[in-house]
């Protein structure tokens, strides 16, 4: 008594719940019953043959009724009217609605970030969510993204749902630094990181944890205070650390008018004249900056402003300065060019 009791209980939950078990077992007792009873009433139209009873039991559940097959008796009308038909029809509506709330359920649960995205490779991820700050920061994320390059991957702890679902995938963790929440926002393939926290504190564990998972990647954090950014630069010298530039710019501004204004054009994307950066390629003959900075101007319509070299940055380097493969040049553009597709060696030569 005790072991029925026990599978009664688990019937009863699995019927109450309409688990995918629950509705497998209902559709194949109501699809055999139906066959045994309209066997039994004489239909043998529909039940001599097994595909075409499931033929008729299908298009009958469906409600699509070609009515080519049909109850000949009266027995067997009854049957169909007050079993059959209402019987499939539920069957088949439950398996849609669960079929539906299935995939809307994925569907909530990305948009509410439980999403995995740990396969994902060569997008950026943003750590931490200030309304107006991030949101401008992933707009101009979105405005530099090529068609190739995946969405990028917003971890915030803050939020209940992707804040700009269109342009952007979320994962939602109760701490930045969290290692399983930054594996599933894909930190082992993401290109670059961005970081900043509600405070320093959050900041610096952050961006301290992301570039232990991925050493490979551009890690960028921003800080309130010069001296935990200097904390993070000597506890992981990949990191790039920023602090405000405000004091500095409105310094610039005052004694130099229009120094603001030559900022924003040179870091926002979606402006003309944008500061860029390009590794040079392998394989490159050492390059005079002097002749690069002539070639760019030439071929590309690009301005040559400095090299980055051992985690510095030069600007406005002598003419013999060597530029080679290892370096970074930085250089102000239309829009980013690709450092594959320029013939460097002919800079050297002095061809145009």
């Amino acid at each position: 008594m005790p072991l029925f009791m026990k599978f009664a209980r688990h019937a009863y939950v699995a019927l109450a719940e309409l688990t995918w078990a629950a509705v497998l077992f209902l559709f194949i007792a109501h699809l055999a019953l139906s066959y045994g009873l309209l066997r039994l009433a004489g239909e043998t139209g529909l039940t001599g043959d097994v595909f075409t009873y499931i033929y008729y039991y299908g298009v009958t559940a469906t409600t699509v009724g070609y009515g080519d097959l049909s109850p000949g008796g009266m027995p067997g009308r009854m049957l169909a009217t007050f079993f059959v038909i209402p019987g499939a029809i539920a069957i088949f509506t439950a398996v849609l609605g669960k079929l539906l709330t299935g995939i809307s359920g994925v569907w909530r649960k990305r948009m509410q970030g439980a999403g995995d995205y740990s396969a994902r490779t060569g997008h950026m991820l943003v750590l931490g969510w200030q309304e107006g700050m991030t949101r401008q920061l992933m707009t101009m994320l979105a405005s530099e993204r090529t068609d190739a390059e995946p969405l990028p991957v917003l971890l915030a702890r803050s939020l209940e749902e992707n804040p700009m679902s269109e342009t952007i995938d979320f994962v939602r963790s109760e701490r930045l630094a969290d290692p399983e929440a930054l594996e599933r926002g894909g930190i082992m393939g993401a290109r670059g990181v961005i970081v900043r926290g509600e405070n320093d504190d959050e900041t610096l564990a952050a961006a301290l944890v992301a570039a232990t998972l991925n050493p490979a990647a551009h890690v960028v954090a921003h800080f309130e205070f010069q001296r935990t950014a200097d904390i993070a630069a000597r506890q992981a010298s990949k990191i790039e650390t920023i602090t405000s530039l405000s004091p500095e710019l409105l310094v610039r501004a005052a004694r130099d008018p229009g120094s603001s204004q030559v900022a924003k054009l040179l870091l926002s994307a979606g402006t003309a004249d944008t500061a860029f950066s390009m590794d040079m390629p392998e394989g490159l003959a050492p390059l005079s900056y002097g002749k690069a900075l002539i070639g760019l101007r030439a071929r590309c319509n690009a301005t040559l402003v400095g090299i980055g070299r051992n985690g510095k940055v030069d600007l406005n380097c002598p003419d013999d300065a060597a530029i080679g493969f290892g370096d970074t040049i930085y250089y102000i553009s239309d829009h980013r060019l690709d450092a594959g597709s320029i013939d460097w060696n002919a800079m050297e030569g002095g061809g145009r």
